[in-house]
């Protein structure tokens, strides 16, 4: 029989877990043997499904973060905004809300981080110890959101920060890929590309993020207390290598979709008047100027990045957002 420590050991709290990849790494804890309890803030939805454990509640409220967590030695902070919104009223409680229960139930963190911490200073390719000056608003939120992280390792708080490129995945949701390049729940009629010729794009493949994270979160007590790791991905080296093996996918699904220009100008004209597309506008410089990222770090650790094919990755992902029959 386990013990209470070691039952412990293998419980998990995944704020997010309808998105994109706190989905993906709820699903694969629980495969690998982890008790796994999601925070929703959905009345009625409460209760076990699929052998993940749904409690009320919502990540603004510190109380119920810090009861769903009691029993948890991680907590999964794969929570965000919807649609880029509100950031600056959210992002930051929601953090100082996951610190206190990790404080409270000695539980490491885990952080789905982003390359927004990053400048122009920092470009072309990303170490996890390159300068973080970032030139937009949400940039600045992820910096203090890290420092905030980093500072409560005083308090006894480990946290594990695995940053990628653009995330796309077969339960992604709201994503650039279904969003920006392709339309969700359609056939493939056209693919957009956002970056301009010649400019390469870092893409990640959710399910090799999920991986990658489950495999540190198992090496956590070996990790520095903050520890942070940068993911390869799918490099798209001129920008136009994920449109082609879209087309690829879809062609073989007997579609003939077209390559065209991703319509920035439509997006600024309705900017002034659709929050969304104006934060949107903010971040548009990641697609001006070449963002790789460096796995050595990752690589020293884990002996290697999962990896999944990019055709592969790609038709699951058109199956997934609704483009496949």
């Amino acid at each position: 029989m386990e013990t209470t420590q070691a039952l412990q050991d293998k419980r998990a709290l995944v704020l997010g877990a309808t998105g994109g990849i706190g989905s993906e790494l709820a699903r694969q804890l629980r495969d690998a043997g982890w008790e796994v309890k999601a925070l929703t803030r959905r009345p009625g939805a409460e209760g076990e499904r699929d052998g993940i454990v749904w409690i009320n509640g919502d990540a603004m409220d510190r109380e119920s973060v810090v009861a769903a967590a009691r029993g948890c030695s991680v907590i999964v902070h794969g929570v965000n905004p919807p649609g880029y919104r509100r950031w600056s009223e959210l992002v930051l409680p929601m953090v100082d809300n996951t610190i206190a229960a990790a404080q409270a139930v000695g539980a490491t963190i885990v952080l789905p981080g982003t390359v927004y911490n990053y400048g122009p200073d920092a470009f072309p390719l990303l170490k996890e110890d390159s300068p973080q000056r970032p030139s937009t608003r949400k940039g600045a939120i992820r910096v203090e959101l890290e420092r905030r992280l980093q500072a409560a390792t005083a308090r006894g708080v480990r946290t594990i920060v695995v940053r990628a490129g653009d995330f796309f995945g077969p339960h992604i949701g709201n994503s650039w890929f279904s969003q920006g390049l392709v339309t969700g729940g359609r056939p493939v009629k056209a693919v957009s590309i956002p970056g301009r010729p010649g400019v390469g794009h870092a893409w990640s493949y959710v399910p090799d993020v999920a991986r990658t994270m489950l495999s540190l979160i198992e090496r956590r007590e070996t990790l520095d207390p903050f520890a942070t790791f940068h993911m390869a991905g799918h490099w798209d080296e001129d920008g136009t290598q994920m449109a082609h093996a879209i087309r690829a996918v879809a062609e073989r699904h007997g579609m003939r979709p077209r390559l065209r220009r991703f319509p920035w100008w439509l997006v600024r004209l309705a900017s002034p008047f659709v929050p969304t597309l104006r934060e949107l506008m903010e971040m548009r410089y990641l697609w001006r100027v070449p963002v790789q990222l460096s796995n050595a770090r990752i690589n020293e650790v884990l002996g290697g990045e999962p990896h999944t094919p990019l055709d592969v990755a790609v038709e699951a992902t058109l199956k997934g957002v609704g483009c496949l029959s």
